[in-house]
């Protein structure tokens, strides 16, 4: 199995909009998501994103955020562990908050999810997109399963 990690945000007239262009600036607004819960199959390895047919059906781990508050700072992270049996994906957001104080959160999380597990971590990979809001904004960061 291959998984990409991608990221994107973007401004839109609505919320709908807004989501569209985040998706389309992470690479995957012209494929049909489908949220999966956040296991990772053994032997998963992590790629670029490559170019994924329009209209494909794709799994993802999707973390998201909105708000149509000008100023706000908008943040979406996915974190990633590995290990030698499988692995675990965290999606986590927040809106005005420090950065890397959601990055922390998320890693304390996908640590835990692999502790509970008896996993023994091999990597752990954070990816996070943040925005400012200017009018309608949303922020999303993903791990995409590859076929």
């Amino acid at each position: 199995m291959k998984v990409s990690i991608t990221s994107g945000k973007s401004e839109g007239p609505t919320r709908l909009n807004a989501f569209d262009n985040a998706l389309l600036d992470a690479g995957i607004g012209d494929v049909n998501l489908i949220p999966v819960s956040s296991i990772l199959p053994r032997d998963t390895e992590i790629v670029e994103l490559p170019p994924i047919k329009e209209g494909e059906m794709v799994n993802c781990v999707l973390s998201y955020v909105h708000s149509d508050h000008p100023g706000d700072f908008i943040t979406a992270v996915v974190a990633v562990a590995t290990s030698d049996d499988f692995g675990c994906v965290v999606e986590h957001s927040g809106v005005n908050q420090d950065p890397e104080k959601i990055r922390s959160e998320a890693k304390t999380m996908v640590e835990y999810m692999m502790q509970v597990r008896g996993l023994e971590i091999r990597e752990i990979i954070i990816a996070d997109e943040n925005h400012k809001v200017i009018k309608e904004a949303v922020a999303v960061a993903a791990v995409v399963y590859l076929k």
